[in-house]
């Protein structure tokens, strides 16, 4: 088990994300697929965030991600 720790806490957060595009159109392919490749990792780089795995669909994403307590404590 890949645990972190920061000052006195140990964490182990990874959480599955699902992105799906408004009525599941089957539009994740060829060229679009790259962009949001690209998209989605620049952003998880900017925040701290690693990609575990991540896999596109024709309809959706999945992604698998482990997110340090830090930022998930700001977003809620």
């Amino acid at each position: 088990m890949d645990v972190q720790g920061i000052a006195h806490a140990k964490w182990n957060c990874k959480y599955h994300l699902v992105f799906a595009p408004k009525f599941r159109r089957k539009i994740i392919y060829g060229k679009l697929k790259a962009d949001i490749a690209k998209i989605l990792s620049m952003l998880c780089r900017r925040k701290g965030v690693k990609i575990v795995e991540a896999e596109m669909c024709r309809d959706h994403v999945h992604m698998l991600v482990e997110i340090p307590p830090s930022i998930v404590c700001q977003v809620l």
